[in-house]
């Protein structure tokens, strides 16, 4: 019954907390932005003897995501970013919050280096396929041989929680299927699944 508990219990956090986190941290943003534009907004719109559009508020917050966005994907922008990042990564409260976060969107993420890659599904004797995800490719030498390995990231419960599976390159292949296609099957329990799925191991 513990055990039950316990691993409910888990599930359930990993799966509230990026909810929570998410609307938190636009809820902060909302309020911030439109603390320092509300004062403006009401300023001009005074002058013209009328009051404030609502829902100005949450599109200036938009607008400025979406500013943030395209500064992001710039080169130079991005090294500030990266470098703003690590001056709040020595923050330790702050570091132990946002770390761990964002670890776990940026894996969801396919523009991500570090998320998942491609589906991938493996051969298995005693379970038959398995569906997954392939997080890194990389290689172990033991006696002076080099064998090139594979691990793949399998979700096991509303895809925050699941195993690591080590296995060679010839035991997995790649179904023509995409990351967020590859989630959407997880998230429905399979029903999502094309009728037919091809083979892209090669491409």
């Amino acid at each position: 019954m513990m055990s039950w508990l316990r691993r409910r219990f888990v599930t359930g956090f990993f799966v509230l907390v990026p909810v929570v986190v998410s609307i938190v941290a636009l809820l902060w943003v909302f309020r911030v932005v439109d603390g320092f534009t509300a004062p403006l907004y009401e300023r001009s719109f005074s002058d013209y003897h009328s009051s404030v559009p609502p829902g100005l508020g949450i599109a200036t917050t938009a607008v400025l995501i979406l500013l943030v966005g395209v500064v992001a994907t710039n080169v130079l922008g991005k090294r500030v970013l990266q470098r703003a990042e690590g001056y709040l990564l020595r923050i330790p409260v702050f570091r132990t919050v946002y770390a761990p976060v964002k670890q776990l969107v940026l894996a969801f993420s396919p523009d991500n280096e570090y998320g998942f890659k491609r589906v991938v599904m493996i051969r298995t004797e005693s379970r038959g396929y398995i569906l997954g995800f392939l997080t890194k490719e990389f290689s172990i030498q033991s006696a002076g041989h080099t064998e090139s390995l594979i691990a793949v990231y399998v979700p096991t419960n509303h895809l925050y929680l699941g195993d690591v599976v080590i296995c060679r390159p010839d035991d997995a292949f790649f179904p023509d299927l995409t990351v967020e296609e590859g989630i959407r099957v997880f998230l429905t329990g399979g029903m999502t699944l094309p009728a037919h799925i091809a083979d892209k191991s090669s491409t």
